[in-house]
């Protein structure tokens, strides 16, 4: 064949080839979009994923920045803390195994201005540090309290001291000033800005005054009977071998666990991050708690929203489905275009729902300045990754199921309305959703008891308040009769109890959404209100120390010359804790970390003939004057695992004092209130050497701190006026962050009281229509309107309130730690606020179905 023999050739006609499954399914999700039947479900997707995105990448920047400054934060690679002077050999074997050391000596003393400046006193924190210190970060120093900070490798040089600038302001001194510190007399040379080892906020109730090693034994400060904090702290000499580095670090570590083991050396432990940080105090640790409640709540009630959503969408493509299987188009083309285009729906709403969160936990920074540093690392990929996962298996959970079943509509549905409609979920693929979801959320609780609380208390309610609806129903069609009431009471239950499938779905989602915002509402409100108690207005601001038994009646007599009524006064005792049931304890007793540092240090004793008001006996019984008991806090009992009965022998000034445990006692820590782990429920102990003890709200009158200071030379005055303020900001900035992703279950629960109403707006509109075709009139079908609404609205939340009064006593008992005190008129409030709602939202779902025209509606009917 020849080349004019092929052009001549007729050219075939191009075959027919039908457009892929991406295509149609692209199509189908345009089209979708634009009609607006799809808006619900990308909106309670997108929340979803928000809501734990922004929590999980707050903390996720948290412990990143935790891990960027661990070592900074703890001074050296490892830190070697005692209340006694280390030994020479702890340095010197650092030394012999190629690490550098540099040591720091921390306590508590008074420091004054000269007497020609006025003499004041002002408590400070201590920190004599030596020649090589900080090995980790840099110090930072100013000429004035707002100068310009310069970074310092070293401390101070001998004969100066570096100071807070708030001790500058207290004692009316300057840069340059002389500051008199027990009996030695330094110049302050710079302002102490910047401290990288520096005690957590909470704990560092005094100002730091920082001086040379060199000028410690100058001040005289440190007597036998003083309490003080001894430091060594350690870092590799060549960092270029990291390896090689960590094996000498862990080495000596080794090294000196060995030695205190071997020569018993009670009161020397190895701080590492773990224990040298201070815990979350309980107040942080209730708001991470509620946060993430918040995020699974958000996270389950999108769940509701889009199951309803999801079903109302395939139930509006029924027809549609069975006209394409009437047209040839295979089942498992149809199933495959239309579970595409709900996973194009559930990847663009869970990116959505990933940046949304990704911008909203920056907004938790902000609110959070102060609490925790503005300059974290950049967030990781897995908060991301994980919310895309839990936006995908929240679409393929609650979403696919009935969507895929529109592959199976029969073509006779064409001619035959009655057939194909939606079935429920087989039991396989409901459980297989459920269980993924609910392992999901479990992760994003990160606290197996909030986890099964919220997500098992949400399970049980469901199938209670579905239930019930279904009993309402069932009792609703009894109770109204035909003859004798309002007709339009008597067409609203009977359109109930026509659909009794529907109307238990919509009770039990109204309910479920009304009782995530219930409980969310009471747990805030009384979650906040304890976070107040914690801290009242007229908490004691003064804690006053190393008052002797002879100055007692003279120190209360100078409060109650001062207008100081209320205040705590205890004896406070040192004892250090030997045997438990005669079998000696020590610090190899115990596996757990904080147990061997309780049983290492000497703890604050007391007795007092009753109980302090601020504590609540929990077990056993507080007898007064038992001449043999003991009353122990629970959670050192739990710690040491100690039990009613048990006998405890503690070292008193080398006198060996026994008890037995006669009652556990509750004690709230961040009570600001003075408060003792062990406590002999005696009035008088007149063998044993004791201080004493006072906490007060100081008062107004100027020179009060000074006068005390001057009558009892010997006293310490702590005065906290400043952690107060602190815990107040700390309480203001958490809970704004807490009302601000409040506001992401706001919304979920609103899309579910919207997703619920409009779950029957098709049906309600062919009933009105019917209606309105027999000669109802427009107020008629509103009144019924009104009364279903209402009545759903009301039933709805009733249960929902009883549910979330279950559910927040268990929260509060079994995860927050905090008395459950809810109103009475919490049922008779949620029934008013559910049928409110339920009216509000049925109004803006349902308000075009009465102005549809009843000729449109029938024929839509019948089509």
């Amino acid at each position: 064949m020849n080349t004019e023999d092929v052009l001549s050739a007729p050219v075939p006609k191009a075959a027919n080839i039908p457009p892929s499954v991406l295509r149609l399914a692209w199509r189908q999700l345009l089209r979708d979009l634009r009609a607006g039947e799809l808006r619900l479900m990308l909106v309670a997707v997108a929340l979803a994923v928000a809501s734990i995105c922004s929590v999980g990448f707050f903390a996720d920047r948290l412990q990143a920045g935790l891990a960027r400054d661990a070592l900074t934060l703890l001074g050296g690679d490892a830190v070697i803390a005692s209340d006694q002077p280390l030994p020479e050999a702890f340095e010197r074997t650092a030394r012999e195994m190629g690490l550098k050391s540099a040591r720091n000596v921390r306590f508590p003393s008074m420091a004054r201005a000269p007497e020609a400046q006025g003499g004041a006193s002002k408590l400070v924190s201590v920190k004599a540090v030596s020649a090589g210190y900080p090995l980790r970060g840099t110090l930072g120093v100013s000429d004035s309290a707002t100068g310009v900070v310069r970074e310092q490798t070293s401390g101070p040089a001998a004969g100066t001291v570096w100071v807070d600038a708030a001790v500058l302001d207290a004692l009316a001194v300057q840069v340059g000033d002389t500051l008199h510190l027990g009996d030695a007399q330094l110049r302050i040379a710079q302002v102490l800005r910047i401290e990288p080892d520096r005690d957590a906020g909470f704990m560092s109730f005094a100002p730091r005054v920082m001086l040379a090693e060199a000028d410690l034994a100058a001040t005289g400060l440190i007597q036998p009977a003083s309490r003080v904090n001894w430091r060594l702290a350690v870092v590799p000499t060549d960092n270029s071998r990291r390896a090689t580095a960590l094996a000498a670090v862990r080495g000596y570590v080794a090294w000196v666990e060995a030695t205190v083991e071997r020569d018993r050396l009670r009161g020397t432990r190895i701080e590492s991050m773990d224990n040298a940080r201070p815990e979350m105090r309980q107040t942080l640790d209730r708001a991470g708690q509620f946060l993430q409640l918040v995020a699974v709540l958000a996270a389950l009630l999108a769940a509701v929203a889009v199951g309803i959503a999801a079903r109302g969408f395939a139930a509006r493509h029924l027809d549609a489905c069975a006209m394409l299987r009437v047209l040839g188009l295979p089942q498992r083309r149809i199933a495959a275009i239309y579970g595409l285009e709900l996973g194009l729906v559930g990847v663009a709403a869970s990116a959505l729902g990933v940046l949304i969160g990704l911008a909203v936990h920056q907004v938790f920074v902000v609110l959070l300045a102060g609490l925790v540093e503005t300059n974290l690392p950049a967030p990781g990929l897995w908060p991301g990754v994980f919310g895309l996962a839990v936006g995908m298996v929240l679409v393929v959970a609650f979403g696919l199921p009935p969507v895929l079943q529109l592959a199976q509509v029969p073509p006779l549905r064409v001619i035959r309305r009655d057939m194909g409609d939606l079935r429920a979920a087989s039991l396989v693929v409901l459980v297989a959703g459920l269980a993924g979801y609910a392992a999901l959320l479990m992760v994003v609780a990160q606290d197996p008891k909030l986890g099964l609380i919220a997500v098992g208390g949400f399970g049980v309610a469901w199938a209670v308040f579905a239930g019930g609806a279904w009993l309402a129903v069932q009792a609703l069609r009894r109770a109204v009769p035909e003859v004798g009431a309002p007709r339009w009471l008597t067409l609203a239950t009977r359109s109930l109890s026509a659909r009794p499938a529907l109307a238990v779905l919509q009770v039990s989602a109204l309910a479920l959404g009304l009782m995530a915002l219930m409980l969310l509402v009471l747990l805030r409100t009384d979650l906040i209100s304890s976070w107040r108690a914690a801290t009242p207005a007229d908490a004691p601001n003064r804690f006053v120390i190393n008052i002797q038994p002879d100055q007692g009646e003279a120190f209360q007599r100078s409060l109650a010359d001062a207008g100081v009524a209320r205040y705590d006064w205890y004896p406070m005792i040192r004892g250090r804790l030997l045997a438990v049931n005669g079998r000696q304890v020590g610090p190899n007793s115990y596996a757990e970390p904080r147990a061997q540092r309780l049983v290492e240090r000497e703890f604050n004793l007391s007795h007092s003939a009753a109980l302090p008001g601020h504590n609540q006996v929990v077990a056993g019984q507080w007898t007064a004057d038992e001449t043999d008991g003991l009353s122990v806090e629970e959670g050192l009992a739990q710690t040491l695992g100690l039990k009613l009965g048990d006998r405890l022998r503690f070292d008193i000034a080398g006198v060996p004092v026994e008890g037995r445990i006669s009652s556990l006692r509750k004690v709230d820590w961040s009570s600001m209130r003075v408060n003792f782990f062990v406590m002999f429920p005696r009035s008088a102990m007149p063998d044993l050497p004791a201080t004493y003890i006072a906490a007060l709200r100081a008062p107004q009158t100027p020179g009060f701190d000074a006068a005390l200071t001057r009558d009892y030379p010997n006293i310490t005055n702590v005065d906290v006026s400043a952690q107060i303020g602190q815990v107040q900001r700390v309480l203001d900035q958490v809970i704004r962050a807490v009302e601000f992703l409040f506001g992401f279950t706001l919304c979920a629960g609103l899309l579910v009281l919207f997703a619920a109403v409009s779950a029957t707006r098709e049906a309600r509109a062919r009933e009105f229509a019917l209606l309105r075709a027999m000669g109802a009139g427009s107020v008629l079908l509103r009144q019924v309107q009104r009364a279903e609404l209402l009545g759903v609205g009301a039933l709805a939340g009733l249960l929902a309130s009883a549910a979330a009064l279950a559910v927040g006593w268990a929260l509060a008992r079994e995860v927050f730690a905090f008395q459950w005190n809810p109103p009475l008129w919490v049922p008779l409030f949620g029934a008013l606020a559910g049928a409110l709602l339920a009216l509000g939202a049925g109004w803006w779902s349902l308000r075009e179905v009465l102005r549809r025209p009843v000729s449109e509606t029938l024929r839509q009917a019948a089509a």
